[in-house]
């Protein structure tokens, strides 16, 4: 009796044992392990480059914002009684420099170019007035997205603004 409860029990063990192999066989155990590994790094990528191109976006309107007032103040008319300086590079530069420091982006790094916007006189050809200024506002941001082969490559933001005295 207890030699047949043993083989018995044995037997039950063994079916178990085999059922359980089956499942694993058959099953598909630890595949979404391996589905995670390859689409989560693919995700992190996407995000950090989401995130680097949204910063990119917000200089981009920072160095906009720059290059508009900049040549605002450079093509404002002064007053030579109030004691106000011409307008000019040295204005442009310092006004671009305060939008830039409010964007929280370093003035250090930014290049800031004045150009008059000349016309000819009507009367005389040769004679070349300022009617106003064009100011461009130069801005290098370094991308650093990890496992893509721009990490540490290194743009220039660029942007324009002219205007004219009224």
């Amino acid at each position: 009796m207890e030699l047949t409860d043993k083989c018995l029990q044995s037997e039950i063990v063994a079916r178990d044992f085999r059922s359980r192999l089956r499942r694993l066989a058959k099953g598909e155990r630890g595949s979404e392990l391996f589905e995670v590994a390859l689409v989560l790094p693919l995700l992190f990528m996407l995000l950090i480059g989401i995130v680097w191109l949204g910063r990119a976006y917000s200089i981009y309107q920072a160095v906009g914002r720059a290059a508009r007032e900049g040549a605002r103040a450079a093509a404002a008319p002064t007053c030579a009684t109030c004691g106000n300086a011409a307008g000019g590079q040295a204005v442009a530069e310092g006004v671009a420099d305060e939008v830039l420091t409010a964007a929280s982006l370093d003035p250090a790094n930014a290049s800031v170019s004045l150009t008059p916007i000349p016309t000819v006189d009507s009367s005389d050809p040769a004679v070349y007035q300022s009617s106003g200024v064009s100011i461009t506002v130069v801005y290098p941001v370094q991308l650093t997205i990890p496992f893509t082969s721009v990490s540490g490559t290194t743009i220039n933001i660029t942007s324009t603004a002219s205007m004219r005295p009224e």
